[in-house]
């Protein structure tokens, strides 16, 4: 038996059993089952260390298993350096060595020689990378760089950190301002393709590094590592400042928009009581003439009975300047503007480098006529100009009789040059969020071996023919069913008539049989100040260990002062008045230790480990499996010096604000955050939080409500493998989608839309389709990138059809399922009341600044959404855990808790929670290591 045993280490994990350490009991019962003895035996085995050293000997020789040398060593070293220069994580580094001597079959060494492995490798490639990043370089190339850390004229700070400055807000002056700082970074004239020798993981990472350091610690870098960590800073600078250069033009641009939009409505309605006389003149004048024709009277002596003719002459005149466009379109009002637009037009175009697609060449060409015109200082636009970029709502304004109106023809052009950089037809060198779409997908040679060898990591079918054949299938069939309920009426709380649908509402959640026990339990939680219940939940989780350093990769070494840093993001505090209400704490160590402890991926970590402990409980098992989601946008304003950051949606009135758009599972387990412009739909962030989070959560079926959903996002959330089930508003006025030739659905033809579904786009373009959707699940590009670049394609782009078509089969399916399952309808609404819910306490957490975002930095503003988010689901499974406590609670002092009530209960509340005052971190004297604190004493009935 301890020769079997042995063999099973050796396979797996790759170890050989130490002489004190026991077996995994169940492999120990499962070994002596099959060799039909005791597990008893084992006591016996290996009472000789010789009997041990000769089974090893024994099985080496039999199974070829070889222990690790020297020469093995310096293999692993020579294997771990090619992936450390994609990635310096130890973990990763030390799980692939593992695997790969494993696949050797050579036994594994000591941790320590793992970790001596790992560490040597990413030194060298650290020297590699340093390498290739600085020889390119000449010595002219190498002073600029240097000249990067002195102060910038004379100034307070230096040229490095003016070019990390993020635009104060979006006008012309910041814009210029923007445009000299990308002029900065071009002067260097890095060696080109520079960015291509490292890998972007690393080449980020260096960059990151070098963003935490003061000019004085990069100036005492060795030069290989100092001009690597300079080039890095400068090819990821260069890309941010591009990106936000075109982000203000895009805003500006709004602003105008709106500005002519308000004025001209601003107008009309100042000219409502002139507009009013003059209707009701001229109702009386119509009258006079209907009365004269009925007479047989003079009609131009009727008119002059209600008026002289020199009155009725001036008041023509007056309708006249009181009336607006045919189409009412406020758009001649954009070139009051056109000033504010010249102002830095012809810099901006000449700063950037920019390509286009076939579909935009036209307005490619006409940027290189304005272009032309600036350099000349030309005023005039050549008769030749290219012009079928302009669409018909410009026509009339830039076409005019005396020629082309440089005015608008500029502003249109501009206007047009937005359009197609967001929809990707027009690409800009230098950019991360503004390239060639193609650059964003997987190359079409390896799409094509996943394709032939059967790997795309699809949930569909990737024979067209088939996908087709079986949604359509089911799309008939389900017609057929839901025509025949509706014509029966027997849809389930449904009608549809020829006025259309009407769904009767659900009843009442929380059956009040419910209320008690919630209200019971509440009042058993225990007091607890914020402070005191993150530390509680770092005891259970230890979620602290995942906030490592940017560099070194150690722990915080105050686990305090690292949770401090965290609420102050939570609070929106902020660091120097959490400096104040933290006793012994100073801004100077808050702000270290956020520099290089707080991140994205740590704080994504740290919520995967909260969540997961959530999703592990079995009191949260109550409330869902954890299969299933919600997402929802919570708007927060934008004050102070962040004001300008933000946007205006209407929808939430008109102060600019920011969104904060998160998932949260049936469990109530908040599991993905993310800051988004409040004027961009939720639709396009769906797939994010579903795709990209880090917890072990397997989501099958997700809702939203209206805003959550589009065509493309249906089209996509199916090839992913979700079920995609938003609340839609006003669902008799959304249609559905047929096949040509299928007409025969009688009682839902109020519903059924005049457009069929176009299958020949879903043909001719399915290897695009299947290609888009591998690149966004391999994380090749961001699925929220690609949603918003296909919704800002002309209607004729073939991709955009085609999955907005595949996305109408997708809806139509989903909305005849909604029609008969009432079941269904109750699933959504729970799941979206659970989101709304998890807002409200968000809202409580998020209390300081008046509930405003005033960080500039979108950085700072993302790592207060990712802080709120962290504290919350500590909030929610804090709670988890003491309603369980009280569920036992109640039992225990003999009040009957009915299981099917406990579904009812929320781990969303906070009253019992101090979120205000001094934040002192001191573990209670009430509890002990692994204990709890007690319940509050149940009151008498």
């Amino acid at each position: 038996m301890g020769f079997a045993v042995q063999l099973c280490y050796l396979r797996f994990p790759g170890i050989i059993l130490g002489v004190d350490q026991p077996p995994f009991l169940p492999l120990l019962k499962l070994v002596a089952d099959q060799l039909k003895v005791g597990i008893e035996n084992w006591d016996e085995y290996g009472q000789r260390e010789q009997t041990r050293r000769e089974h090893l000997v024994e099985l080496q020789a039999l199974f070829g298993f070889q222990p690790f040398t020297m020469s093995h060593y310096r293999q692993a070293v020579h294997t771990l350096t090619e992936l450390a220069m994609q990635t310096d994580k130890g973990i990763v580094l030390a799980s692939a060595l593992i695997e790969h001597l494993r696949r050797q079959s050579v036994i594994l060494p000591a941790l320590n020689a793992v970790e001596r492995a790992s560490a040597e490798a990413i030194t060298r490639a650290n020297r590699r990378i340093y390498d290739a990043l600085a020889e390119p370089l000449s010595d002219a190339h190498r002073r600029r760089l240097d000249d990067l850390l002195k102060r910038r004229d004379n100034g307070k700070t230096t040229w490095l950190a003016w070019l990390r400055q993020s635009p104060v807000k979006p006008n012309s002056r910041h814009m210029l301002e923007h445009i000299e700082r990308l002029k900065a970074w071009q002067t260097l004239d890095l060696p080109s393709g520079i960015e291509r020798l490292v890998h972007q993981n690393r080449l980020l990472k260096i960059a990151r590094e070098g963003g935490q350091m003061t000019p004085a610690d990069l100036a005492k870098f060795e030069p290989q590592r100092r001009y690597a960590t300079l080039v890095a800073l400068a090819i990821e600078g260069m890309a941010t400042v591009t990106d936000e250069i075109i982000d203000l033009h895009d805003r500006i641009l709004g602003k105008l928009f709106n500005a002519a939009k308000n004025k001209h409505q601003q107008q009309f309605q100042a000219s409502g009581k002139a507009i009013n006389a003059k209707v009701r003149l001229y109702g009386r004048i119509g009258q006079a003439l209907i009365d004269a024709k009925q007479s047989g009277r003079d009609p131009f002596a009727a008119i002059e009975a209600v008026m002289s003719w020199d009155a009725f002459a001036e008041s023509v005149t007056e309708a006249q300047k009181l009336a607006q466009p045919d189409d009412f379109d406020f758009l001649h009002r954009i070139g009051e503007s056109y000033a504010t637009l010249r102002r830095y037009a012809p810099e901006f175009l000449a700063v950037l480098k920019l390509r286009a697609a076939p579909a935009a060449k036209n307005v490619l060409d006409a940027i290189e006529v304005l272009r032309g015109m600036n350099t000349d200082n030309a005023r005039k636009v050549p008769a030749d100009a290219p012009t079928d970029f302009i669409k018909p709502r410009w026509q009339k304004l830039v076409m005019t009789d005396a020629g082309i109106d440089r005015r608008y023809y500029e502003l249109c052009a501009l206007s047009e040059l937005k359009n197609s950089l967001r929809s990707g037809d027009i690409w800009v060198q230098g950019s991360r969020q503004f390239k060639d779409f193609e650059d964003y997908l997987v190359p079409p040679a390896k799409f094509a071996s996943l394709k032939q060898s059967s790997e795309l990591p699809l949930a569909v079918a990737t024979d067209c023919d088939q996908y087709l054949h079986e949604r359509l299938t089911l799309l008939e069939t389900q017609l057929a069913t839901v025509n025949r309920m509706a014509a029966a009426n027997d849809l389930p709380d449904a009608i549809i008539t020829e006025s259309g649908l009407k769904i009767t509402p659900l009843d009442a959640a929380v059956p009040e049989t419910a209320q008690a026990l919630i209200d019971q339990s509440a009042m058993l939680l225990p007091h607890v100040k914020i402070t005191e219940l993150l530390m509680e939940v770092d005891e259970w989780t230890g979620f602290t260990r995942h906030f490592t350093h940017l560099k070194s990769g150690d722990l915080a070494k105050d686990k305090n002062l690292l949770l401090t840093t965290i609420l102050a993001d939570a609070i929106n505090l902020g660091l120097t008045k959490m400096a104040e209400s933290c006793p012994g704490t100073t801004y100077a160590k808050l702000a270290w230790l956020q520099a290089w402890h707080t991140r994205d991926e740590t704080y994504s970590t740290a919520l995967a480990e909260l969540v997961n402990a959530q999703f592990q409980h079995p009191f949260a098992g109550h409330w869902g499996d954890g299969t299933t989601s919600s997402s929802d946008g919570q708007n927060f304003r934008t004050g102070s010096k962040a004001e300008s950051t933000g946007h205006i949606n209407p929808k939430y009135g008109s102060s600019p604000g920011r969104t904060f758009y998160t998932h949260i599972s049936d469990q109530y387990a908040p599991f993905h955050t993310k800051v988004v412009n409040v004027g961009v739909r939720d639709s396009t962030y769906v797939l994010d939080g579903l795709l990209y989070h880090e917890s072990d959560l397997r989501i099958e079926e997700h809702y939203t409500d209206t805003a959550g959903f589009t065509d493309h996002v249906y089209a996509l959330m199916h090839l992913l493998g979700f079920r995609f089930a938003p609340r839609i508003r006003d669902l008799g006025d959304t249609k559905l989608f047929i096949p040509k030739g299928e007409t025969n659905y009688d009682a839902l033809k109020p519903m059924i839309s005049s457009d069929k579904l176009n299958i020949k786009a879903i043909r001719a373009h399915w290897d695009e389709i299947l290609r888009l959707a591998t690149s966004i699940k391999q994380g090749t590009v961001t699925a929220s990138l690609m949603l918003r670049k296909l919704g800002s394609y002309p209607r004729q782009n073939g991709l955009a059809v085609a999955l907005r078509e595949l996305g109408r089969i997708e809806r139509t399916l989903f909305i005849l399922d909604w029609l008969q399952s009432v079941e269904l309808r109750r699933r959504v609404h729970a799941g979206l009341n659970k989101g709304e819910a998890r807002n409200a306490l968000a809202r409580a957490v998020f209390f300081n600044r008046l509930g405003e975002i005033r960080d500039r930095s979108f950085e700072q503003q993302r790592y207060r959404a990712s802080g709120l988010n962290l504290v919350t689901a500590a909030v929610v499974l804090w709670n988890t855990v003491y309603l369980e406590r009280a569920a036992h609670a109640l039992r225990g002092n003999g009040h009957a808790v009915d299981d099917a009530l406990l579904q009812y209960l929320s781990p969303l509340g906070w009253e019992h929670i101090n979120l205000t005052g001094d934040y002192l971190w001191r573990s209670s004297a009430k509890i002990g290591a692994g204990k709890f604190r007690p319940l509050r004493p149940l009151q008498p009935a």
